[in-house]
């Protein structure tokens, strides 16, 4: 007698997030991505900030401007940006959904580094993934939310500076300068009254540098990180919120936000309040990403 056909496949189920204690007093949720490879999402405290730079602060653009206060409610951000590790475990994710759920987004290279030129400088599973576009990492992020059943997506660039921020005023969560023994970027550059260093012109691991005062690692240099949102000239009419500044009537092909600066660029660019913007198809080998997800309940994507 033949057996019975195994039940069909079904999708994950919403959890709560699960916040234990993780590296000092930060709190975290662990998503487990594969044997020996999980995502370290830190806690961020809802509260509100003033988002942009002062015309007295050096290097600061117009399109930093105006300044304007945003308040946010709480979300999880990762600790890190997305190592080539985490990408690979996800791209090779087998698709769980049964017939009929929501459509597996695009397939992904489990290695877009190798398409680099000069790969070897970038190659490592604890470097940042990069040479990734924001579809790509849009797609990375439709993974998680189905396989997982959270709210997964790309951080605000709202979200992102007030993360990098951590509750500081400076040009750098650091303080009023940097160093190459801080960050990873051209450090042929000075900023203000700070030295000269080291330029290593090439991603380094992530968590090399101190964290934050919220634990976040690389969110000055290293990699530039994509945000969610529609590229602005200046922060008039923004959201004040927190949600992604989407324009209904853009293009998909239309620019979207970069933070963060990266090992490539100067000191300037690592600054918490930079805007950059390149094309959404664009990969390149100073551009990653990490994280975010939100809580439970309706939908805040993109």
């Amino acid at each position: 007698m033949a057996s019975a056909s195994p039940p069909p496949p079904q999708a994950v189920p919403a959890e709560p997030w699960r916040i234990l204690r993780w590296r000092s007093r930060h709190l975290a949720h662990r998503e487990q991505l594969a044997k020996e490879v999980a995502l370290t999402m830190l806690r961020i405290p809802a509260g509100s900030f003033l988002m942009g730079a002062a015309e007295t602060e050096a290097d600061s653009r117009d399109n930093e401007r105006p300044v304007h206060r945003v308040t946010l409610g709480e979300f999880l951000l990762a600790q890190t940006p997305v190592t080539q590790a985490q990408w690979r475990a996800v791209a090779q994710w087998q698709r769980p959904e049964p017939d009929g759920a929501e459509e597996w987004p695009q397939t992904l290279d489990p290695d877009p580094v190798g398409k680099l030129q000069d790969a070897e400088r970038f190659r490592g599973d604890q470097r940042p993934v990069v040479n990734v576009s924001w579809n790509e990492a849009m797609a990375f992020c439709q993974r998680l939310r189905l396989r997982t059943g959270k709210n997964y997506t790309l951080p605000s660039e709202a979200q992102w500076e007030y993360a990098c921020r951590a509750g500081t005023t400076t040009p750098f969560h650091f303080g009023e300068t940097i160093s190459s023994e801080l960050a990873n970027y051209n450090g042929t550059e000075t900023y203000g009254d700070g030295p000269k260093g080291e330029v290593r012109e090439q991603t380094t691991d992530v968590g090399t540098f101190p964290p934050n005062a919220w634990g976040l690692y690389d969110t000055h240099g290293n990699v530039w990180e994509w945000c969610a949102d529609h590229w602005h000239p200046n922060y008039e009419g923004a959201p004040a919120d927190g949600r992604p500044w989407l324009d209904a009537n853009e293009k998909a092909s239309e620019s979207r936000l970069l933070r963060g600066g990266s090992w490539y660029h100067g000191p300037g660019s690592c600054r918490s309040a930079l805007r950059n913007h390149i094309l959404p198809g664009f990969a390149l080998s100073d551009v990653g990403f990490r994280v975010v997800c939100l809580p439970q309940g309706p939908s805040l994507n993109p």
